[in-house]
């Protein structure tokens, strides 16, 4: 995918959305549900779709909300619903379809008490304390977000009692059971009006501001942030924890900058990112350019997407490699956290192989398994898992207790990490990060964004199905051809070629119709660029068998 010639600029009036007639097409716009592309479909972290190509409208969210009220019935889930929304366009008509449809069903939905914005990891965290000591009248949540996607898509995620992503298994079910409603034209959605819900006994208010806030003391040294006394900024993004960054600040007596604070549903104060969309996408430079620009204001810099479920690292260095910032958590926290020596730290399999080195290197077990936090959730929840993260900047940990924090992808406690570790070793991440290349060697890793048609999307399937037969890439005997992580032996939907220096992996988006090129060399940038263009050679080849 080719670099826009406006990539890293700021947005124009021609890039912005047209609100009005994107709200609209949400309650006019019917969806055909013997079209594929217009059905509900749960990709690696909910439903994700634009009203204006009738991928998320009313009729999908009443479907949905009205599915995870037989789910909830079948599986015997009697405690409160906790609904929360993003700062996209379409979140607020949708927040209030699927408050209508929860309240109708006689189920108490928990939301913020102002009916304002919750970022996804305040849903997750909130859910495991409701539940904790619990036996009975478990708690879930559902969050209206597409997390970094362009202003003029809708999501809905739904998070079970383990507070993280829901698994393939729940999500299968939610969707045959969303997409036979539609099928019926809407037949046996209850749906009460919005007055009467917002005026309903079931509904009630929460402080989750002050609840989540109140708790980071617990999962990070904010007292040693406050004591270095380091000059912050943040780039809110106009999302969902815009007033979770102020309050931050007061509660802990932080110096904070906080940039973009005021929700625009339009999103009009972002740079384009790589493509020329407004994408809300904190670990692109292009997307932070307008923060990267202020670097050498700040000691550190930070940001997140509009749910809050990914997080940024901006050094005098620039934007830190998501892959680079992970390794550098999972060795800091090793260091830092009293964890028993079983617990293990996840991974995605496309992920840097520098994890697993670091884990490695603190003798502590590894669990790598497909793209999608979902597959974490659980072993976060049981404290299993003391560190879980994805090559997308998105990561959870456990607390100074060796509790769950948040089963979710969690950016604020990312971004407050990045603090703690300059406020307690007086060197900034990436300078963190070069001390254990230093150590463990370098590793050049990218990813590469391909277009792709509706047959190639399709034919992983059949990849999938029969793995390739290949004996050597770039220069080197193969030793693995995977298409399951070893760490759950589940599938990831595309196919990893490692080698003893090298690996390259390619899966379809779950959002875009592109597939994704990863690949790694622990040689040089020249190697890296053979694996690329060898894995590419391979793609093309294999996908249009």
């Amino acid at each position: 995918m080719s670099r826009h010639e406006r990539a890293g600029q700021p947005a124009q009036q021609q890039d912005l959305i047209d609100i009005p007639n994107l709200v609209a097409s949400y309650y006019v716009r019917e969806p055909n549900p013997r079209k594929v592309s217009q059905q509900v479909r749960f990709g690696t972290s909910g439903h994700r779709g634009s009203s204006i190509t009738s991928t998320f409208n009313e009729a999908h969210v009443l479907a949905m909300s009205q599915a995870i009220c037989g789910y909830r019935e079948e599986q015997g889930i009697t405690g409160p619903l906790l609904l929360g929304k993003d700062t996209h366009a379409l979140s607020e008509p949708a927040f209030i379809t699927a408050l209508e449809v929860f309240i109708a069903n006689g189920i108490e939905v928990h939301v913020q008490e102002d009916m304002g914005y919750t970022p996804t990891p305040v849903i997750s965290h909130e859910i495991l304390r409701y539940n904790e000591g619990r036996t009975e009248g478990f708690a879930d949540g559902v969050v209206i977000t597409p997390s970094h996607n362009p202003p003029q898509d809708g999501g809905f995620k739904y998070n079970p009692p383990h507070g993280g992503p829901a698994d393939t298994d729940v999500t299968t079910c939610i969707e045959k059971y969303a997409n036979a409603i539609l099928s019926s034209e809407l037949v046996g959605v209850n749906v009460v009006g919005y007055d009467e819900a917002l005026n309903a006994k079931n509904l009630r208010r929460c402080d989750w501001i002050s609840s989540y806030v109140s708790d980071l003391k617990n999962v990070v040294n904010l007292e040693a942030i406050a004591q270095a006394n380091l000059h912050i900024g943040v780039n809110a993004m106009g999302g969902a924890g815009m007033r979770y960054w102020h309050a931050i600040a007061e509660t802990y007596g932080l110096h904070l900058t906080i940039l973009n604070d005021h929700a625009d549903p339009r999103f009009s104060f972002m740079t384009l990112d790589k493509d020329g969309a407004i994408r809300m996408d904190c670990s692109s430079a292009d997307a932070m350019a307008g923060l990267l620009s202020m670097r050498d204001t700040f000691d550190l810099a930070v940001g997140n997407d509009p749910d809050y479920d990914r997080h940024g690292i901006v050094t005098a260095d620039g934007l830190m490699n998501p892959n680079h910032f992970l390794a550098v958590s999972i060795d800091y926290l090793l260091r830092t956290r009293t964890w028993p020596n079983t617990t293990q730290i996840g991974k995605t399999l496309v992920s840097s192989a520098m994890i697993d080195r670091v884990v490695a290197g603190a003798e502590r077990p590894l669990m790598e398994v497909p793209v999608g936090f979902k597959w974490f959730a659980q072993g976060l929840a049981s404290g299993a898992i003391g560190f879980a993260g994805e090559e997308s900047a998105g990561a959870s940990f456990l607390d100074l207790q060796g509790k769950a924090f948040s089963t979710d992808k969690d950016g604020i406690i990312l971004a407050l990490l990045a603090a703690e570790i300059q406020a307690t070793t007086g060197k900034s991440a990436s300078a963190y990060y070069r001390a254990l290349e230093a150590e463990y060697g370098q590793s050049f890793y990218a990813r590469l964004d391909m277009q792709a048609s509706y047959h190639e999307m399709e034919a992983f399937k059949a990849l999938v199905e029969a793995p390739p037969t290949l004996t050597e890439l770039a220069g080197e005997a193969v030793t693995s051809v995977l298409t399951k992580a070893p760490g759950n032996g589940e599938a990831f939907g595309g196919v990893k070629v490692t080698t003893a220096n090298g690996w390259f992996a390619a899966r379809p988006s779950g959002t875009e119709p592109v597939y994704k090129i990863y690949a790694e060399s622990l040689k040089s940038a020249e190697h890296l660029a053979a694996l690329q263009e060898e894995a590419k050679t391979c793609l093309t080849k294999w996908l249009a068998c």
